[in-house]
């Protein structure tokens, strides 16, 4: 495969953490008691199938829901009583995007800029970068809801990346693409990895092996695996069967 993997970091230093996260509805638990620590440098994977609980979990990450146990922590802040702090050092991007089709990619980065308080010179400098990564030059003026998916999926990660987060928690970021435009955003994902530690939920496995140096398997709401991709398939042939393997044994 062309397409290499990062190298991980040395630095032990958590930025991602879930310490017995679990969010139950009635009798329903969407995630139970998961635990797991990112380390700063490192791209992990949080793999499952549909269904698993994986955007229950990354929901929790973020503040977006309060658990019903467990402690979420972002940077070392905790999402539950340190929000703001945790939000300021932290780029989400949900799997349907917070994406306005009447706004222009341009005007819709000065919102999230006035949202997030950022000085005008503060902005002006992170929005010429973001347009930049985001390969958006093409398409500032025109309305979100007349994009392709794939442009749209961009303006979503340039919001997520607006105020230069040291963290980045992605939910399904090539869902729905086309083979190049998928091509185009584990590209991305690849360059932001030099600077940033993400973590991207994911069903798909050439996913964890194109961009990926950890994997974080959830089924049924529970963890069932954390480490390395190739410890993930040491004892099989490919990921697909381990995929299966972990997925209908529980």
């Amino acid at each position: 495969m062309s397409e290499s993997s990062p190298a991980p970091s040395s630095a032990a230093e958590p930025m991602i953490e879930a310490q017995g996260l679990s969010k139950f509805y009635g009798s329903f638990a969407a995630s139970r008691d998961v635990t797991f620590s990112i380390n700063k440098g490192e791209v992990a994977a949080f793999l499952g199938p549909n269904g698993a609980g994986k955007s229950t979990t990354m929901k929790l990450l973020t503040g977006y829901l309060a658990p019903s146990e467990g402690v979420a922590k972002i940077a070392g802040f905790n999402m539950a009583t340190q929000r703001l702090q945790g939000a300021s050092r932290l780029g989400y991007l949900p799997e349907n995007g917070p994406l306005y089709a009447d706004m222009t990619p341009r005007t819709l980065l000065h919102f999230f800029g006035e949202i997030r308080g950022m000085t005008p010179k503060t902005f002006d400098e992170r929005f010429q970068s973001i347009v930049h990564t985001c390969n958006l030059e093409s398409v500032l003026g025109k309305p979100i809801g007349k994009l392709s998916k794939g442009f749209r999926q961009r303006v979503g990660m340039a919001q997520a990346l607006l105020h230069d987060p040291e963290v980045l928690i992605l939910d399904e970021p090539t869902a729905g693409l086309d083979p190049n435009q998928i091509r185009e955003v584990r590209k991305m994902i690849r360059e932001l990895s030099q600077s940033k530690t993400i973590l991207l939920s994911t069903h798909i496995l050439q996913e964890v092996e194109a961009m990926c140096n950890r994997v974080v398997f959830i089924n049924e709401g529970r963890m069932v695996f954390d480490g390395t991709p190739q410890s993930l398939s040491e004892q099989k042939e490919d990921l697909d069967e381990r995929f299966h393997e972990l997925t209908m044994a529980n």
